[in-house]
């Protein structure tokens, strides 16, 4: 794919770049190296400085930022200028935290003194997705920054400005020069840049091919990877649950982004004496929605990224029907300029179809019936994806079971599942390993040293 910026809403190429030769990539893995030999030195105190200022730029310019996103990927105006507060909450909060979550820990053995240390890797190489172009990034950039590693990215190739400009705030942050490169590359020259020994690990969020590919790079190395891959997340709703506010909340989480989240609710498992209710208010509902242009206030939902995502989503959607399923709502990609697709529900999915096997990358709902609480996690859980889940109930025995017996890194109850810093973010089974943000994200790129003292 080309690296260039392609407007989704009009299908028109605004920009295009050459992808770095092998020379000038040699110089900034060079760059980098020689950076972190001086950056693991500086204090947290130091780096939390930089990090604020980096923090207070993502806030006072959200709207050229956001304006930006929107351009190059096609996420609302709205939604673009609130990932880039969501950037500067995490910015900050690593900045008051990383000290403390990297501090010495005591662990009282025969010896005179006993503990562990949290040390700094060196280079890590980012492979980040367009989905979320500033987010993806900041959540890997702030805990690895402050952890004292410093970063180079490889950002998917229809947000190559959006990549620069993080390059560029990190350096008006007052970070050492060579601390975070963006590397415009194209995929094939991954594999390169992760063979360079000077690169000591990996951290990459995107598709299953991508990370098989990349986890497998890293094995050859022996180097650390952390995978953040697909999801179909479930979207559970019992008897005991407010259903108005659910299926509001249901509509909310399979549009998100434009639909196009690895964490956007896909399968909708409703119980059955309440099934026909929240699939004709759901249906309404997403029928409702305004689409258009992602500038524009009153848009809730704005093209996909690109035009592949349509052709993609639409041979899933139809594959689906030609299968079996019940189309009860779109399932066409919608006329004119831009790469636009109709909010689409699907109910009676097969068990051979996309619908029920693949994750739908794009406004597209699958609904299911659950006989019972039993059945419900069953239908959860057949799938080779375990990201995250959101389960509505309000009968605590329910919830215990969801929260046990759902096999997923994440259970949000009566609550679309998100990301936040506070949090450690990550999947298990296809959806990937290692985890992102919390305590335990800032520690999956440092040498977890221990120390005897006698």
């Amino acid at each position: 794919m080309a690296i260039a910026t392609i407007n989704p809403t009009t299908g028109e190429t605004l920009k295009t770049f050459e992808p770095l030769s092998g020379a000038q990539i040699e110089q900034k893995i060079q760059h980098a190296a020689d950076a972190f030999r001086k950056f693991r030195k500086i204090s947290f105190a130091q780096r939390a400085e930089m990090m604020r200022k980096a923090a207070d730029i993502l806030d006072k310019e959200k709207e050229t930022f956001g304006r930006l996103m929107t351009i190059e990927m096609g996420k609302t105006l709205r939604s673009a200028m609130d990932e880039s507060a969501k950037c500067a909450w995490a910015c900050r909060y690593y900045a008051e935290n990383a000290e403390r979550f990297l501090a010495d820990e005591v662990v009282e053995t025969t010896a005179k003194r006993s503990y562990i240390r949290y040390l700094p890797l060196g280079p890590v190489l980012a492979v980040m997705p367009w989905n979320f172009p500033f987010w993806q990034v900041f959540r890997f950039v702030a805990p690895a920054l402050m952890a004292g590693n410093v970063g180079l990215l490889k950002h998917s190739s229809n947000v190559p400005q959006c990549a620069l400009a993080i390059e560029e705030i990190i350096r008006r942050a007052g970070f050492p020069e060579g601390v975070f490169q963006t590397l415009l590359i194209t995929s094939h020259q991954v594999e390169g840049v992760l063979a360079d020994p000077r690169v000591v690990a990996a951290t990459l969020t995107g598709s299953e091919g991508a990370g098989v590919q990349v986890g497998m790079s890293a094995a050859k190395q022996v180097k650390k990877v952390v995978l953040e891959l697909g999801g179909s997340d479930p979207f559970v709703v019992m008897p005991s649950a407010n259903l108005d506010e659910a299926v509001a909340t249901a509509v909310k989480a399979r549009i998100i982004n434009n639909g196009q989240s690895c964490i956007a609710a896909k399968r909708f498992i409703v119980a059955a004496p309440i099934a026909d209710a929240f699939q004709n208010n759901f249906v309404r509902m997403m029928e409702e929605l305004q689409i258009g242009n992602p500038m524009e206030e009153k848009t809730d939902l704005g093209p996909l990224a690109m035009a592949s995502g349509v052709t993609d989503l639409d041979r899933d959607v139809q594959q689906t029907v030609k299968a079996g399923a019940k189309l009860l709502t779109g399932g066409h990609p919608l006329d004119g300029p831009g790469f636009f697709y109709a909010p689409t529900v699907l109910t009676d999915i097969p068990k051979d179809s996309s619908g029920y096997r693949e994750e739908l990358f794009g406004p597209a709902a699958c609904l299911f019936r659950a006989k019972d609480v039993d059945d419900a996690i069953r239908i959860a859980n057949d799938t080779r994806f375990g990201l995250g889940a959101s389960v509505w109930t309000n009968d605590p025995a329910e919830r215990e079971r969801f929260i046990n017996e759902i096999e997923t890194g994440m259970v949000f109850v009566n609550h679309m599942v998100a990301s936040d810093p506070r949090l450690p973010f990550g999947g298990v089974k296809w959806s990937g390993h290692g985890r992102e943000l919390g305590v335990h994200g800032i520690r999956e790129f440092t040498d977890i040293k221990t120390v005897w003292i006698e």
